[in-house]
This record gives C-alpha cells, sequence and structure tokens, in this order.
C-alpha cells in the first residue's frame, strides 16, 4: 500500500524539456547576434582603424567617436534615408490599400484573383542588383526611356537622372515601390480577409457605400496589422544599401543626396575604422528602436485608451 500511494503522489515535471527546446535559439542569439552587439557597443567607445599595414589602436576615446559622426555628415545622410523611405513607402502602401480593398470586395466580382496577386509579387522575387541594373540601363542618358521621350517630342534633349537630384531619388524609390508593395499588398488581403464578414454585411445593409465601409470597417479592424507594415518597412528603410549602393555605384550621387546610413557605415567598415563603424551601428539601433516604440504606442494608444474606458464601463 505504501509503494502504491508514493507512485500516486510523485509528480512528473516536464518543465525542464521546454528548456531544452528553447535552448538551441538562445545559443544561437546569444553567439551570432547578442555577442556582435555588446561587441560593437563596446568598439563604438574606442579609437580602433587600420593604417595602411598596421591597426591603430584600440585606444578608449569615450564618446569622441559619436560627437564626431553628428558633426560631420552623419545628420545629412539620416534626412537622405528618411527622404527616400518616404517617398517609397507613401505610394506603397497607398496602392496596397487600395487593390487589397478591391481584391477582398466580394461585391466587385474581380474575376483573375489569383493570376494578379502571383503578377504584383514577381517583382519581390527579383535581386535588388537586377533590379539596380535594369533601371540603370533604362534610365541612363541613351537609355530607352529618353530615347521614346526625346523621338515622341516630350522633351528637347536627354533628361539626366542619375545627375540630377530628385531623379536618382525618385528612381530609387520607385524600385522600392515595385520590389515591395506586392508582399505589402498580400499581407494586407490577409488582414482584411480575417475581418467577421458579419462587420461587412451590416455595413451593406446600413447602406454604407465603399469609401464608408474602407474608412469605418476595413481600416479599424486591420490597424495591428498595419502597424506591422508600417514598423518593418520603416527598419527595412533604414537599412537601405543595396538599390542606391548599386545604382550609384557607391558614391550616393549626385553630391551625396542619395548616400544612406548603411552605405556610410559600409564605409568605414571598407576603411576598417571599426571605432566609427561601431558608433554608427550603435547611433542606427537607438533611432530604429526609438522610432518602432513612438509609432507602436502612438498607433496603438486610441485602442488601448477606448479598451480602458470599455473596462471601466464595465466595471459600473
Amino acid at each position: 500500500m505504501s509503494d502504491t500511494k508514493t507512485v500516486k503522489n510523485k509528480k512528473v515535471d516536464y518543465s525542464k524539456w521546454g528548456y531544452i527546446f528553447i535552448l538551441p535559439f538562445f545559443i544561437t542569439f546569444a553567439i551570432f547576434q547578442l555577442i556582435p552587439l555588446a561587441s560593437t557597443i563596446y568598439y563604438s567607445f574606442f579609437e580602433y582603424y587600420r593604417s595602411g599595414l598596421r591597426d591603430i589602436g584600440p585606444t578608449f576615446v569615450g564618446l569622441d567617436n559619436y560627437k564626431t559622426l553628428f558633426e560631420t555628415d552623419l545628420p545629412k545622410y539620416m534626412g537622405n534615408t528618411f527622404i527616400l523611405w518616404l517617398m517609397g513607402f507613401l505610394p506603397q502602401i497607398t496602392v496596397s490599400l487600395i487593390l487589397a480593398a478591391w481584391f477582398t470586395d466580394v461585391r466587385l466580382r474581380i474575376k483573375g484573383k489569383q493570376l494578379f496577386k502571383v503578377i504584383i509579387y514577381m517583382p519581390n522575387l527579383i535581386m535588388a542588383s537586377a533590379f539596380s541594373m535594369l533601371f540603370f540601363a533604362l534610365f541612363s542618358d541613351i537609355g530607352p526611356v529618353n530615347s521614346f521621350l526625346v523621338d515622341s517630342g516630350i522633351l528637347s534633349k536627354p533628361y539626366r537622372f542619375l545627375a540630377e537630384v530628385w531623379g536618382t531619388r525618385g528612381l530609387v524609390a520607385s524600385m522600392n515601390f515595385l520590389m515591395w508593395f506586392g508582399n505589402t499588398t498580400i499581407i494586407l488581403m490577409a488582414a482584411v480577409m480575417g475581418i467577421n464578414p458579419s462587420l461587412f454585411e451590416a455595413a451593406e445593409l446600413d447602406g454604407c457605400n465603399h469609401r464608408e465601409t474602407f474608412f469605418y470597417i476595413t481600416l479599424p479592424n486591420i490597424k495591428p496589422i498595419l502597424v506591422y507594415v508600417f514598423i518593418t518597412s520603416m527598419i527595412g528603410g533604414l537599412q537601405m544599401f543595396d538599390v542606391p549602393q548599386i545604382l550609384t555605384d557607391g558614391t550616393g550621387g549626385p553630391d551625396r543626396t542619395s548616400m544612406t546610413i548603411i552605405m556610410y557605415l559600409n564605409k568605414h567598415l571598407f576603411n576598417k575604422n571599426y571605432g566609427m563603424a561601431g558608433a554608427l551601428s550603435v547611433v542606427l539601433f537607438v533611432v530604429c528602436a526609438i522610432l518602432c516604440l513612438c509609432v507602436y504606442f502612438s498607433m496603438n494608444g486610441e485602442d488601448n485608451g477606448k479598451s480602458k474606458k470599455r473596462r471601466d464601463r464595465d466595471k459600473l
């Protein structure tokens, strides 16, 4: 009897298996992200670069690297990055919202939706390097776009897209738009399709038109996905590198007006200036974190306020 009671009272603890299963992730994270991040922050406080074949440093200099960054060209390159991101993101989110609303509206009865989805997503599969080389060939001074504009009489002489500030910025923004609007459309379509259909049926019975349904039913219910799209797009915009790097041959021209933060970081790494590169990486990390928190709380503050009011009303 005593042995039977002992077996019944004995508890099997499975919690250790949970730690074992998540252990590979934390090991990988520590090796490939946490340790490099810590070393980057550490070297950002040191003068550490290569002069010829000789390494200089590491010599502790405190915040001098950060001071040098903000006293030189970093503010200009940050402005360039935000301008290029906004020029590509604003049409991207606008077109994606319109397409998502159209493709998910059963009243429009659009045929061939699957084909449209494949077509708009295909540019996302093209490598940025191939896209940049294609645009470089199309919009060069003697490219087919300029040839068409001149031959049709729209322009009297070729427009030098890559020699004009807004011409180059426009090409970079157009490429980012074409590469990512299909992916954003698919995500927003999935969000719209997750809304309860009874809400749309009720709106239709109440006599709401397409515009009213979109602004009062669709947008409020996909706000969490919009926050996700906004944050991921902003992080991607701050990390913009491959498109302007290849299109401008790494110069960020004309007059460095297309030079992004990551292109500036790449120059420091290429010159083996590890201290300045570390400081720039830390600044970029802090800017990304602050902007993401601001976007998250600003776009979710209204919903949280409503939820709190609803809870208070339920208590009464």
